[in-house]
């Protein structure tokens, strides 16, 4: 019997959605390239709509103000012994820093239609970037108020 204690990642995504094209970014992670949402983990202290903002900003320079939940995904790597918990959120940019400096690993932020998504499958950090995407175009919203945050 391990003493090992399991929790899952728990991970934000963000889905900006403008002129038929999706806000995703182009990352660098162990020597590849992939596409994914931006994206990443909950901090200590914050609620996972602050975490969604802060996450869009610091990897695609824009402000990124949500607006529904999309849909929650649980996305398991038992070779890694990982689960992602991934709570992604609709919203809307609101403007752009193109001159802020980028998390690291981030190559670019890239605006893609969703035949290009489709298209770029093999390059998807996870299979949640296309679900997401397909979700929110078939109109999967639940409202904010659905998350409750106690401080």
């Amino acid at each position: 019997m391990s003493n090992h204690i399991w929790h899952p990642h728990v991970t934000v995504a963000a889905l900006a959605f403008q002129d038929n094209q999706f806000l995703l970014v182009e990352e660098e992670i162990r020597a590849s390239i992939y596409l994914n949402q931006p994206a990443g983990h909950l901090e200590p202290g914050e609620s996972l709509i602050e975490a969604v903002a802060r996450e869009c900003l610091e990897e695609t320079g824009y402000h990124f103000r949500p607006t529904a939940l999309v849909g929650i995904y649980q996305w398991a790597l038992p070779a890694e012994d990982i689960t992602y918990l991934r709570f992604s959120f609709a919203g809307d940019v609101l403007k752009h820093e193109p001159d802020r400096p980028l998390d690291h690993g981030i190559i670019a932020p890239r605006w893609l239609t969703l035949e290009a998504i489709r298209a770029s499958k093999e390059r998807h950090r996870s299979p949640m970037v296309l679900r997401c995407v397909e979700d929110y175009l078939a109109g999967h919203r639940l409202p904010l108020t659905t998350i409750t945050h106690y401080a």
